[in-house]
This record gives structure tokens, sequence and C-alpha cells, in this order.
């Protein structure tokens, strides 16, 4: 009988400590620490989340390893998010990654966080069940920093084929609500009030791009100019119209995402569709792709909850992968704070 695969994964990439255990594919542990610094500053502040890194990364390990019931010295290798990323919060995991590894005398295998969301998808339960899209598939990867569509030929083969020109939907979500006041991170909030509100009671200006690229820069301006305008015109505005404001807000960029989707799917012949990152979590979207599988005879792919924001079971499962493949780092891998999805560092065998 063959040796399990047991995984370290470490995340580090933004503002969530994450640690996870994955054995043979099967999620053990995935535990994330939440950094609450940043909400009175209205976004996450680079210096202070590395900070904070530097204080969560052990606690959060320990209790990853702890909740998995191994012990340290059956770990087969630790994979680490590369990047994209802060390049101050991947430092801080990048750095751990390595030292885990030379005491521990196991290899290191670094992920591209991009990649990772993706195949968070193939992570099993403890039970070993799971639902994973079929090659070839694609993948919408919406997160607060990203927005792309990949085309996924295989577990580690991808092809990027439509991403964001400017600014991310997940930046989108997040300074609407702060144009409506609403505190950080204001996308799950919007989330929440566009349930209550009217998604057609008011329009803004949809951008036009070419192929299968977004933009969401304009939209951005055209929120702004009407929240300006109708709140010169009414103080109260905001707070009388609010939930048809978000459900407006969540119902354009959705709009604006799934059209370059459907595209795609039609450019492609591709009818496995899944999404994938932080956005992924919305409801609206969330509820949108599952009416297109209908609509589109596609067949859909919706991560859990606790997959879709940054976590560390997603960059194990990658590494798990990787392992298989025998694709290791050496001691010199350095963080990267930018890289594109199909983009991979250079390997080498471990041993």
């Amino acid at each position: 009988m063959s040796k399990s695969v047991i995984i370290l994964g470490i995340e580090s990439s933004c503002d969530d400590t994450s640690a996870s255990i994955i054995q043979d594919g099967k999620i053990l542990s995935n535990v994330i620490g939440n950094q609450k610094v940043h909400e009175k500053y209205g976004g996450v502040v680079p210096e202070l989340a590395s900070r904070a890194h530097l204080q969560n990364i052990i606690p959060v390990v320990h209790q990853a390893i702890k909740e998995s019931g191994i012990d340290k010295s059956e770990i087969s290798a630790v994979g680490f998010t590369r990047g994209p990323g802060l390049l101050g919060s991947l430092l801080v995991g990048v750095s751990f990654a390595k030292s885990f590894a030379l005491a521990n005398d196991i290899p290191l295998i670094d992920v591209n966080h991009m990649q990772g969301h993706i195949l968070a998808h193939f992570i099993k339960d403890k039970d070993g069940n799971g639902n994973p899209p079929q090659f070839p598939f694609l993948c919408l990867t919406v997160s607060g920093g990203h927005t792309q569509i990949v085309k996924v030929n295989d577990i580690l083969d991808f092809e990027l084929i439509g991403e964001t020109i400017d600014d991310a939907a997940g930046e989108a979500f997040d300074k609407s609500a702060k144009l409506l006041g609403l505190p950080y991170p204001g996308g799950p909030l919007i989330d929440k009030y566009a349930k209550e509100g009217n998604p057609t009671a008011f329009t803004f200006g949809i951008p036009k791009v070419d192929k299968l690229n977004y933009s969401f820069s304009g939209l951005k301006t055209s929120i702004l100019y009407f929240i300006k305008k109708q709140s010169k015109e009414n103080p109260n505005f905001i707070a009388e119209n609010r939930n048809d404001i978000c459900a407006s807000i969540q119902h354009s960029i959705i709009n604006i995402l799934m059209k370059k989707l459907v595209k795609a799917s039609e450019e492609t012949s591709i009818t496995q569709i899944a999404i994938a990152g932080g956005v992924s979590a919305n409801s609206g979207l969330r509820q949108r792709l599952t009416e297109m599988e209908k609509s589109h005879g596609w067949s859909t792919y919706i991560p859990p909850f606790s997959y879709c924001t940054d976590n560390a079971g997603m960059i194990a499962i990658t590494a798990y992968f990787k392992f298989l493949k025998n694709e290791f780092s050496d001691q010199s891998v350095t963080a990267k704070a930018r890289m594109a999805v199909q983009t991979n560092s250079i390997h080498k065998n471990f041993g």
C-alpha cells in the first residue's frame, strides 16, 4: 500500500492568514485567521497586513495541524502561495514555508493563488466526496483583485482567455459600498441589501470591451456620478433607496460578468462552467449561474462558501496535484506580487 500524501498548505496573499492539511486530496483542516484591523481604514493596509500575518502564522499552522489529527512528522510537503498578492503579506507565508520545509526536510511547492481558487473545486470532504467539473471547463474567477475567465484543459493546464483591463469585480463591489457609506468589506453588505431591493430600479453605464475581457472602472465612475447627483438633489437619497441601489449595482456587475461568460462558452463550445474566488460567494452571482444552467444547457459548479474566499485548502489541493507530478521548488524561490494564471515557476524534482 502506497504511503499517504499529506500536504500542509499556507495562504497569506492578502489579509487572511490560513493553514490547511489535506491528505490524498481530502480536507482534514482549514483554519483562517482574519484581520479586523483594516475595518476602520475602509480597506486593506499592506503594512498592517504583513505585521498581522507575522503574529498569526504560527498559531494558525499549529491549529491546522492539531485539528487534522496528524503528526507534524507525517507531512509530505508544504505548499504555499507564491503570488499574486501583497508582497509584504506573501513574504511572511513564503518565509515560513521555506523554514518549515528546511526544518522538517520535506519539499516545497509554490502555488499560484489564482490556480488555487480554480482547483478548490477538487477538494474532497473528509469522507472522500466531491463534485469537480469535467475537463475541459471554463472558470469565471472573481475576487477583489482579479476578474478572469480561464479555460481549464487539465488539472494543471490553464489558459487565460479573458481578464479585466483595469479594475476587478470585487473592487467594484467594495468601492460602490464605500460610496454608500457601508463599512469594509462592503461587497457582502451590498449582497445582503440587494436581496430586498429592485435590481432594475436604476441603470448605470455598461462598458464596451473587446473580446472576452472586462472593465469595471467606467461602471464605478457611473455609479459615483449617479450617487453624487441624486444625493445633491435629495440628501436622504441613499438612506431612502439603499436596497434598490445595492440591487441595481449588483445586477449591473453580474450582467457584465455573465455576458462575457456566455460569449466564452459559445466560442469554445464548452458547457462545463465553474465560478471561483471571493465574489463567487455572492448570492446573486450564484443564483444567476444556476439559472444559466437551465437556460443555456450548462453544467455549473459552485464551490462551498468556505472555499470561495482566500483559504489554505485551495493552496493545499493545488500543491497536492503538483506533488503527484513531482513539481517542486527549491529554497531560492521568492514571492511574486504579480503572476499570470498560466505562469509556472521553475521547478525541479526533489530528492
